[in-house]
């Protein structure tokens, strides 16, 4: 049965269906033909307890926060001053690509947001300056997958609400890692540049003056990022609450510093977060009515059963799940296959005594790699829509210095699970 429900989601994610709405018909079908109850008729309420929690309203709050920052002019601006401070690095411009990706991580919350906010400052300069295409738009492909994972995250939103876990922890959690792995774009980056100065760009430089008159245009961005998550880890709002401030400090920064509040701007702002909210629901909704059908028709059970006698160790099925979710991220998109997911896996794996925060984590690392890998990483076909030529493979073969950084960092969280619990240890 479990083998079925697998095949024929990855089935009619094949015919291109909307993932949302494969969830719901496979809902559906699991009810009818496993179930001996009506499960069609549970679905309205099922569809307004997932979509009714006070804790959702912070995913518009904070998609909406990067979009004033993007639509406002603040990326273009925060692009060219940390260029400014990275360009003597080998790899130059590449850098500022990761910098970038990493400030609107910590006030977007999404990682194809992020993407797509940098592409669209970044390649034009590309291209006027003849970087190497497959370096430079791996670089923006791999640092919009921090997006997810640098607080504020949507998926950690998510993955609390489903969990029941601390979303504050989860932010804390995932902070340090984050920064760590950003670090590692910019070491591999600046090595393969150091071994081949041709894919680097040409080498420019910026004097002291100019820098410092440069750190002006991040200022705004580390006052929002430290309002918005300061505020959470005083314990002085919550999530929602400090994603409605952020939301307000995001509009003055953009009246301010930016473009300015235009008619114009205000409505592509809007229109991008309701369609971006709707589609997160969408496939919220579709997942918590596939769990709630599976659990009815005991596929849930079955699962949980296979996974917990295997027969092996603790560690050794942590190891199958990490295996599990590789697979997996191949073939399914990030949201969909963790909200698909965690209410499965999660409660084996605290089962086996592993810690909830933890994990959750981890698999944000391991879904984040679900971005930048063929065949529907979202992230390669956001970057390569706001390139000018070139093909999808140059995008792809970019990305794999960053997929190496991505599997050392999930050896780390493996072995060094302080890596991500000692923040939050401190809370």
């Amino acid at each position: 049965m479990i083998g079925s429900v697998a095949i024929s989601l990855l089935g009619l994610m094949a015919l291109s269906i909307p993932v949302g709405i494969v969830l719901f018909i496979l809902g559906i079908g699991v009810g009818e033909i496993f179930s001996a109850f009506p499960l069609l008729r549970g679905l309205g309420q099922v569809v307004w307890s997932s979509s009714a929690s006070s804790t959702l309203i912070a995913i518009p709050c904070f998609v909406l926060l990067g979009e004033i920052l993007v639509r406002g002019g603040v990326a273009a601006r925060t692009y060219g001053a940390l260029d400014k401070w990275l360009s003597w690095l080998p790899g130059g411009l590449v850098h500022a690509n990761i910098a970038t990706a990493t400030m609107f991580s910590a006030t977007s919350g999404s990682s194809v947001a992020t993407a797509a906010t940098v592409a669209t400052v970044a390649m034009p300069q590309a291209e006027r300056l003849n970087y190497d295409p497959r370096l430079f738009s791996g670089a923006i492909a791999a640092g919009g997958t921090l997006g997810i994972l640098i607080p504020p995250s949507i998926n950690l939103i998510v993955y609390g609400f489903l969990t029941e876990t601390s979303i504050p922890q989860l932010f804390s959690a995932g902070l340090v890692p984050g920064v760590l792995m950003a670090l590692g774009f910019v070491v591999v980056t600046a090595i393969i540049c150091a071994i081949r100065p041709s894919l680097g760009g040409p080498s420019r430089s910026f004097s002291w003056a100019e820098r410092g008159k440069s750190l002006l245009e991040l200022i705004p961005i580390a006052i929002l990022f430290t309002v918005v998550i300061g505020s959470i880890y005083a314990g002085w709002a919550t999530p929602t609450e400090s994603a409605a401030i952020g939301v307000v400090i995001a509009t003055l920064i953009a009246m301010t510093l930016g473009t300015g509040l235009t008619t114009k701007m205000v409505t592509e702002a809007l229109t991008g977060t309701v369609r971006i909210t709707a589609m997160i629901m969408l496939v919220i909704t579709g997942a918590y009515f596939l769990n709630f059908a599976m659990t009815s028709a005991g596929l849930g059970r079955a699962l949980t059963d296979l996974l917990s006698n295997t027969g092996l160790s603790p560690f050794g099925t942590l190891l199958l799940v990490i295996a599990l979710y590789l697979v997996l991220g191949f073939f399914i998109e990030t949201l969909s296959l963790m909200v698909a997911t965690v209410p499965i896996i999660v409660p084996v794996i605290a089962g086996l005594g592993y810690d909830k925060v933890w994990f959750g984590v981890l698999m944000i690392v391991l879904i984040e790699m679900a971005l930048i890998t063929p065949p529907v990483g979202l992230n390669l076909f956001v970057v390569q829509s706001a390139r000018k030529s070139g093909s999808l493979n140059q995008v792809i073969m970019g990305v794999i210095p960053y997929v190496c950084v991505m599997l050392v960092m999930i050896a780390l969280l493996v072995a060094v699970p302080q890596l991500a619990l000692w923040l939050p240890s401190l809370l």
